[in-house]
């Protein structure tokens, strides 16, 4: 693991935001899609042990989560506040690796960013890295290798930075209909 990102991977594992797997937390290992809606999910609710997670779980949309899917309540729960997005209207790839773009969109709109749709369109790349530079999220990984990494399959502790960043210094976005 990288020095720039233990404080991140030890406060979120202590708070069993991230919880690893039968492997442990392995900082050093790709993440997937349903992974970080199970991150963001643990965050945006406080609820840590996962003990209200199932109800979420015919929330869905996705024709690739079924019911029955361990992650099922985290996806439903997140597609359903809009802090996730799917490879289309219908498909989430839950198994696939997420990028540190798609992670960083992710983790923004849980606080509140692309009531807008910045995060759409030909440019949405470039737009969340340019707002995750402004706010401060990206101040770690820019230290390490990982800074021109993001287009790439994410890293567990890349993901604990962005995650730790933002809920640590990014103020709630609240957009009104007047101001927008």
């Amino acid at each position: 693991m990288d020095e720039a990102f233990v404080e991140a991977v030890d406060v979120l594992s202590g708070m069993e935001i991230f919880q690893g797997d039968e492997r442990g937390f392995a900082p050093g290992s790709t993440i997937t899609r349903a992974e970080t809606a199970a991150l963001i999910y643990r965050l945006a609710t406080g609820d840590y042990n996962d003990t209200r997670s199932g109800l979420y779980a015919n929330y869905g949309n996705f024709t690739d989560v079924n019911e029955s899917d361990w992650f099922a309540g985290y996806v439903g729960y997140c597609a359903n506040a809009g802090y996730i997005k799917g490879d289309s209207p219908t498909t989430f790839r839950p198994y696939g690796n997420v990028t540190g773009y798609e992670a960083l969109a992710m983790i923004l709109r849980a606080v509140g960013y692309d009531k807008n749709h910045e995060f759409e369109g030909a440019a949405w790349q470039t737009n969340v890295s340019a707002l995750g530079t402004r706010l401060g999220v990206l101040d770690d990984i820019k230290t390490t290798h990982y800074a021109n990494t993001l287009h790439l399959p994410s890293r567990r502790d890349v993901v604990a930075s962005i995650l730790f960043n933002t809920a640590a210094g990014v103020a709630t976005v609240t957009y009104t209909p007047a101001l927008g």
